[in-house]
């Protein structure tokens, strides 16, 4: 099924929050750690949309809230960071975060988390691998539907 393209500089800012139904997989050492088909799409101009995935959706065991210092987003509020371990297998320091009180307009954040694609072994969408947005900051899922060019690359910090 070919899906309509999306231009990131279509999207708005502030940002916005919508549900998707796509089958959205995370694989980290062999084992789907996140598997969902009720992700929200965090959509803001120059970024290729974030999935966040719901937590009763996430493999038990897989999170371990981070020691490291939290973030703020100036639009969804305080941001937590989760090590992401797969059972057995590799373990990845803030390889996840979440916002477990988000701010007003962006409830439909609350309980769920968002992967740093490049940190995992596999991220899917409707079966298709995706590419993760460049840089260590962003977490982006690019697919061939969504075009760019994307904030996150080297120069374009202060897009």
């Amino acid at each position: 099924m070919s899906r309509r393209q999306e231009s990131v500089w279509d999207y708005p800012r502030p940002p916005r929050v919508e549900r998707s139904r796509r089958h959205l997989r995370v694989v980290l050492g062999e084992i789907v750690i996140a598997d969902t088909t009720d992700s929200r799409r965090v959509l803001e101009t120059s970024h290729p949309p974030v999935h966040y995935v719901p937590l009763a959706d996430v493999l038990p065991g897989t999170l371990e809230r981070s020691d490291a210092r939290g973030s703020i987003c100036e639009f969804k509020g305080a941001a937590v960071y989760y090590d992401v371990s797969a059972p057995g297998g590799p373990r990845v320091a803030r390889g996840a975060w979440a916002y477990p009180k988000p701010a007003k307009g962006y409830e439909l954040l609350l309980d769920t988390i968002a992967f740093y694609p490049a940190a995992m072994d596999e991220c899917t969408l409707d079966g298709e691998r995706i590419r993760a947005q460049d840089g260590d900051f962003y977490g982006g899922w690019i697919t061939e539907e969504i075009l760019g060019p994307f904030k996150g690359a080297p120069g374009t910090h202060g897009w």
